[in-house]
């Protein structure tokens, strides 16, 4: 059985996403097991393409696992270049410098 994309799913992760301090990245795994839903980057990835519709949040400080940034969004190297945040390449974030780490 599925579960439905509802508006309070939509701000539990958007909240987690608001977390992320400047200057550091999060996956889009690392959020999904942070709202205990391991399996579903995916979901967290759909959430963030329609995050405007919900107000503002710093949805550019998420990436893949790998770093790589999100296909499509234009905007999203220079605001983490804004912040700060380093890359190892054109479309990657150095996530062993900039990462989210929770324990620290």
């Amino acid at each position: 059985m599925s579960r439905v994309l509802t508006d309070a799913l939509v701000y539990e992760i958007l909240s987690v996403v608001e977390e992320i301090p400047e200057g550091k990245v999060a996956s889009y795994g690392q959020i999904a097991k942070l709202i205990g839903r391991d399996q579903n980057a995916r979901l967290v990835g759909k959430v963030l393409s329609m995050a405007e519709y919900y107000g503002k949040y710093p949805c550019h400080r998420v990436v893949n696992h790998a770093g790589r940034l999100a296909p499509g969004f234009r905007e999203q190297r220079r605001l983490l270049q804004e912040e700060k945040v380093e890359f190892r390449d054109d479309n990657h974030v150095n996530m062993k410098k900039c990462g989210w780490d929770l324990e620290g």
